[in-house]
């Protein structure tokens, strides 16, 4: 059964999963301005145009094309769907896949299934890309992930749970920082938030949305945490 209340915390597994938790954000707050997290950066903004992809297509619209761009920002071109379901989707989008990705790192089975699922993910968006930034991201994480799985089934280099995981907290932390960058303190008057502002009945402006976004984000970020210490107890 898990062991909701985490008492006699923590247990082997437990610690390694706080330390590398605590080690790679460290590493990424290290290397935040280097060009080295570039590509992760990269597949943060992937994930956040591939939410509102999704978003689309479940509200029964058509998505025309995806770009990612170089300086760290996306497009998704979208015809139909919900409007007010769609924008939101982006932040809060990647924020939850975030989420997952920590989450399935706690088990081989469950990373397996997250990196297939990813590697698919991105062969989709592949076919959707509109600029070649997006393709060669596509490209490039497709053969690196696919590397990493050969690796953990054909020698002794088992890291592919630390990958997925590094990519779920990269994904967190940089979806955090972007809604508040974006949405927040520059307040960027084409954003998501204010765009959702704009159609949405409730008295909130953009600066709102974008704090109760963030919090959000916050807090799938904090459920990570907390409901992966709780399956490693199990």
């Amino acid at each position: 059964m898990p062991n909701w209340e985490l008492r006699n915390c923590c247990d082997h597994d437990q610690k390694v999963f706080i330390a590398c938790v605590a080690a790679f954000t460290v590493v990424i707050l290290v290397l935040w301005r280097t060009f080295l997290l570039t590509p992760f950066k990269l597949i943060t903004v992937f994930l956040h145009e591939a939410s509102h992809a999704i978003a689309c297509w479940l509200t029964c619209g058509k998505v025309e094309g995806i770009q990612v761009h170089a300086n760290e920002g996306g497009v998704t071109q979208t015809r139909g769907g919900i409007y007010w379901v769609i924008l939101p989707a982006g932040y809060l989008g990647s924020s939850f896949w975030g989420m997952a990705l920590i989450l399935a790192s706690t088990n081989l089975l469950t990373a397996k299934i997250a990196a297939g699922c990813f590697i698919a993910a991105l062969i989709v968006v592949l076919f959707l890309a509109k600029n070649w930034t997006l393709r060669g991201l596509c490209i490039g994480f497709i053969v690196f992930i696919a590397v990493i799985w050969l690796l953990q089934e054909k020698t002794t280099v088992h890291v592919l749970r630390y990958v997925i995981l590094f990519i779920g907290v990269m994904n967190s932390l940089f979806s955090v920082y972007d809604i508040y960058d974006d949405l927040i303190s520059r307040r960027v008057h084409s954003s998501d938030a204010e765009k959702f502002a704009e159609v949405c009945p409730c008295p909130c402006n953009g600066f709102g949305w974008g704090v109760i976004w963030g919090m959000i984000s916050f807090a799938f970020l904090c459920a990570s945490l907390y409901l992966g210490l709780v399956i490693l107890s199990g």
